[in-house]
């Protein structure tokens, strides 16, 4: 039987690759975008089972009409996935309450909201926030703000996984570099230097993680809660 399955920000990138990775498990996803319509129908054309859905985690009344809809088309749901994220970085003294508000909004609060409404259909189930190294101890000072809400993000799937258990688990997955379309545009001398910090030499490619993301929300991962799952390549 398929699982229901939510993917937030999941148009594009790492989300993209996440909600693919259970669409090729024949589950049921939700495909959500808060713009990019025209890469998420192009997603979900190509999947039967893949639902296009726009909302802006950080509107509460967004994320509650988006919930039940999955509640009336489905009835219930079995996974969440917290992947929609933005960065915004800039020098420190270059940085506004506004831009940093935006930030924490959609990073840190929006996986709040989510959760709030989401779990009011599950019976039980998983779910899992896309965390960064950058919420643990990889600090990058134009960075701050997203550093700041991913920090926020694992301390919030430790009180989650507390607040749901036993029925249902939360962890959070703690990426380190992703060889996505925004960080190719870093520049070749910058991406070598931050290569050469890590021991498999190189960025993750999006399915590796994605694939990360399956196990956790699999039978085999039934005994994982509350964890951090590091997936860096040995950064340093």
């Amino acid at each position: 039987m398929p699982r229901v399955v939510l993917v937030t920000g999941s148009s594009r990138g790492l989300g993209a690759s996440i909600a693919k990775v259970f669409l090729e498990n024949k589950d049921i996803v939700y495909v959500n975008y808060k713009s990019s319509k025209k890469n998420a129908e192009n997603l979900c054309k190509n999947y039967e089972l893949a639902i296009p859905f726009k909302c802006d985690v950080s509107n509460e009344l967004e994320v509650e009409k988006m919930i039940n809809k999955i509640k009336e088309e489905q009835g219930h749901l079995d996974i969440i996935i917290n992947n929609a994220g933005i960065a915004k970085d800039s020098l420190v003294t270059d940085k506004t309450q506004l831009t940093f508000s935006e930030i924490l909004a959609t990073n840190l609060i929006g996986p709040f909201l989510v959760c709030k409404y989401g779990v009011k259909i599950m019976n039980k189930g998983c779910i899992i926030n896309v965390a960064s190294t950058n919420g643990i101890d990889t600090y990058y000072p134009y960075s701050l703000d997203y550093d700041a809400s991913k920090a926020g993000l694992i301390s919030l799937t430790h009180n989650l996984a507390v607040e749901y258990a036993p029925h249902i688990r939360v962890n959070a997955i703690a990426p380190g570099w992703i060889n996505t379309d925004m960080n190719q545009e870093l520049a070749e001398e910058y991406i070598k230097e931050e290569c050469a910090k890590i021991l498999l030499k190189r960025f993750a490619e999006p399915d590796e993680i994605a694939k990360v993301v399956f196990f956790l929300a699999s039978d085999d991962a039934s005994y994982i809660n509350g964890s951090t799952i590091r997936i860096d390549g040995g950064l340093k």
